[in-house]
């Protein structure tokens, strides 16, 4: 493997870049992040705390896994990983405190908490085969989620900017995590979110497109 460098991003708001499917790989990857997508809409509507509780926890286990499996090819093959390993571990950690930064302030109920055990344990096993076969699919998938969630945090910033949704103090978890101001409200943690959700996005693009060659 190699990193990726130079792939086209450039776009006049970066929170608008989409990729657009290139080949049938692509296709299915936006495919079944449409079909999830049209699932969490009707099941959350505009529970966007909530909605981020489930979804951070799905969110975290991409990056694990598909650490470990490199991590794993990169002992069978006795070959740099090039910073993937970190890079995905990394992207991991960054979810999971996205995950219990709305646990405080979603407060998620003994529904929630068993919708996320029975996703994490699909989700976690069929990742592993997607990405043990299909790691460019994977990688495209995981950036066309991240263009989904940079989409639901902005209209959770705009139910917040209305007044729809109360901006209430932001957690102790996530002043410290972000090193926000200890004022700082629940905007301020969505703007933070949003921004690592965009990050995660551009990479998993990258990667992908590094393993097209």
């Amino acid at each position: 493997m190699s990193t990726a460098s130079g792939y086209p991003f450039e776009t006049a708001n970066p929170l608008e870049f989409h990729q657009a499917p290139q080949d049938l790989s692509d296709r299915v990857a936006l495919g079944l992040t449409r079909m999830l997508r049209f699932f969490a809409d009707r099941f959350f509507a505009k529970r966007y705390g909530h909605r981020a509780v489930v979804l951070e926890t799905v969110a975290a286990v991409p990056g694990m896994v598909a650490g470990m499996l490199v991590h794993m090819r990169s002992l069978r093959r006795m070959e740099d990983d090039h910073g993937w390993i970190q890079t995905l571990l990394d992207e991991s950690q960054n979810e999971r405190m996205h995950l219990m930064t709305f646990v405080a302030i979603a407060k998620p109920n003994w529904l929630e908490r068993l919708l996320i055990l029975l996703a994490q344990g699909v989700f976690f096993n069929a990742f592993f085969v997607l990405y043990l076969f299909f790691p460019r699919t994977a990688h495209r998938m995981v950036g066309y989620f991240e263009e989904e969630a940079v989409i639901s945090y902005t209209s959770y910033l705009a139910e917040i900017d209305a007044g729809r949704l109360e901006n209430v103090p932001a957690p102790a978890i996530a002043i410290d995590y972000w090193q926000l101001a200890p004022d700082a409200r629940l905007r301020d943690v969505v703007l933070a979110v949003r921004e690592d959700e965009a990050k995660h996005r551009d990479v998993n693009h990258q990667f992908a497109h590094a393993l097209t060659a």
